[in-house]
C-alpha cells in the first residue's frame, strides 16, 4: 500500500505529523485515532483516510462538525497529493509518499468455507488466520452479502474452539424485547410466557464461539448488559439472582458503521472497542473481480453435490464473462442466488448467457422493445448501433456471442456490423453466400 503522511499545519496541535501504517488512519481525539487531535471543536472519531492500490479517499464517519477538504465540506471523496483536510479549528496536510507500506497477505486461497485467491481476499485471510489463533473479540465489517457470516464460522471452525458449539444470534431479526432473553436465558416466570427456565445463547455457546449478527442494531441498554457480561465473563439470566460463568469468544459482524454510530450516541463507545479487538472489513465483491471464476466453481461444487445427476453443471465462456462485469450490490450472497437459479434454467447442464437475469446482460436492456422495432424494422440506429457495441465489448468482440447475447442471428448481426462500420475481434464470419 502507498504510505502517506497527514501534518497538522493549524490548530492546538500544529506541527504534529503521522506516517500511514496500513490501509487506512482515523483522524480524532480518542486515544486510539491514528492522528490524535487536542482540538476541543474535532469529534472522537472525526474521519478516516483509507487508501486502496489506485486510490485515495476521505471519510466523514458523523463528526459534529463535518469535515472539510480543500474549502468544501464532504462526506466522502477521493483526495489529491497535497489536498487540504479542516477538522474543527484544524487544517491538516495530506500527502502521498514514493515507499509503500508491506501488508501481510496469505499464502492460501481458502479459509473455511470462503475462497478468494486476489490480494484483497488473502489480505482478508492473513487477518482471519491471526484472529483464528486468539480468542480475542473480532468484529466483522461489510457490505450484506460480502461473507460475514462465513468468516465468523471459518473463524470459529479454524480456532482452538473449533470442537465446541457455534450459535448464531441475529441481532436484527429477533424483536427487542425478547433479545435479552435471547442472549442470557431466563428463569421460570421471568415474563409473561416464560413458562419454565430456559439457557441463553452465551450459556449455550459455553466452551465455543457466538456470533453476533447486525449487532449495531442492538439497543443501548441491552448494549450495558453485552458489556458486562465481555468484562465478566458471567451471564444473569432474566428473573435469576446468581451469575453463571461462561467461557465464549465473541465475534460480532454489522453492515453498520459503528463508528458513526458511536458519534451519533446510539452505540457505546466502551462496547465498540471491546468488540473492536480484531477489527477486520470484508471487501465487496465488485472490488475483488478477479475472485468471481473461484467462487462461481466453488458455487456450482456445492450445486453438483446437491443434486443427482448434476455433475455436468458448468458455466460457459460468455456467462462467465458477463457475471465477471456485473456490480453484484448484493455481493457474493447475490451470485450464489443468481447461479442456483441458472442452474434450475440450464436443467442442470451448461449455464448459457439466456440463462442469467436481464441485468446481468447490459446490451439486451430494452430487448422486448428493441425486438418489437426490428420486426418492425423502426429500431433507431443509433440506440441498435450502441447495444451491438456493448455486446461485443462484453464478449471480446466474438460474433457468435454477441449475436446470441443480442438475440439475433450471426448473418444478421454480421450485416449490421458492416452497416455501423464496426469490426469483431473474434471474426467467426458466416457464409453469406
Amino acid at each position: 500500500m502507498r504510505r502517506f503522511w497527514l501534518t497538522v499545519v493549524a490548530g492546538p496541535d500544529a506541527g504534529t505529523r503521522h506516517a500511514s501504517e496500513g490501509e487506512r488512519a482515523v483522524i480524532g481525539t480518542h486515544e486510539s485515532a491514528d492522528l490524535v487531535l487536542r482540538d476541543d471543536t474535532v469529534s472522537r472519531f472525526h474521519c478516516e483516510i483509507a487508501v486502496t492500490k489506485d486510490e485515495v479517499i476521505a471519510r466523514d464517519v458523523g463528526s459534529r462538525n463535518g469535515t472539510i477538504v480543500d474549502g468544501v465540506r464532504i462526506r466522502e471523496v477521493y483526495l489529491r497529493d497535497g489536498a487540504t483536510l479542516t477538522v474543527g479549528r484544524t487544517q491538516i496536510r495530506f500527502e502521498l509518499r514514493g515507499d509503500e507500506v508491506r501488508m501481510p497477505i496469505s499464502e492460501r486461497d481458502r479459509f473455511g468455507s470462503m475462497v478468494g485467491s486476489s490480494i484483497a481476499m488473502r489480505r482478508v485471510f492473513a487477518l482471519l488466520e491471526r484472529a483464528a489463533t486468539s480468542s480475542a473479540c473480532v468484529l466483522l465489517e461489510g457490505e450484506t452479502g460480502t461473507g460475514k457470516d462465513a468468516a465468523a464460522e471459518s473463524i470459529h471452525a479454524e480456532s482452538a474452539r473449533g470442537a465446541g458449539p457455534f450459535v448464531v444470534v441475529d441481532c436484527g431479526a429477533v424483536p427487542p424485547d425478547l433479545l435479552e432473553a435471547e442472549l442470557f436465558g431466563h428463569e421460570k416466570g421471568a415474563f409473561t410466557g416464560a413458562s419454565g427456565s430456559r439457557e441463553g445463547a452465551f450459556e449455550v455457546a459455553d466452551g465455543g464461539t457466538i456470533f453476533l449478527d447486525e449487532i449495531g442494531e442492538m439497543s443501548v441498554t441491552l448494549q450495558q448488559r453485552l458489556l458486562r457480561v465481555l468484562q465478566e465473563r458471567e451471564v444473569t439470566r432474566v428473573g435469576a439472582s446468581r451469575p453463571a460463568k461462561v467461557n465464549v469468544r465473541v465475534v460480532a459482524a454489522t453492515n453498520r458503521d459503528l463508528a458513526s454510530l458511536v458519534e451519533q450516541g446510539r452505540f457505546r463507545e466502551d462496547l465498540y472497542y471491546r468488540l473492536a479487538v480484531f477489527p477486520i472489513a470484508l471487501p465487496p465483491l465488485r472490488d475483488r473481480r478477479a475472485d468471481i471464476p473461484l467462487l462461481v466453481e466453488h458455487a456450482l461444487s456445492i450445486l453438483r453435490a446437491r443434486r443427482e445427476g448434476a455433475e455436468h453443471l458448468a458455466c460457459s465462456p460468455l456467462a462467465m464473462r458477463l457475471l465477471r462485469a456485473y456490480d453484484w450490490p448484493g455481493n457474493v450472497r447475490h451470485l450464489f442466488g443468481v447461479l442456483e437459479r441458472a442452474a434450475v434454467e440450464a436443467d442442470y447442464g451448461r449455464i448459457e448467457a439466456q440463462h442469467l437475469p436481464a441485468e446481468l446482460r447490459p446490451a439486451s436492456n430494452g430487448a422486448p422493445e428493441l425486438r418489437e422495432q426490428r420486426y418492425r424494422g423502426t429500431v433507431p440506429a443509433d440506440e441498435e448501433r450502441a447495444a451491438i457495441v456493448s455486446a461485443l465489448e462484453q464478449t471480446g468482440g466474438a460474433l457468435a456471442q454477441s449475436a446470441e447475447l443480442l438475440g439475433m442471428g450471426r448473418t444478421t448481426l454480421w450485416r449490421k456490423l458492416k452497416l455501423y462500420g464496426l469490426t469483431p475481434t473474434v471474426t467467426d464470419e458466416p457464409d453469406l453466400g
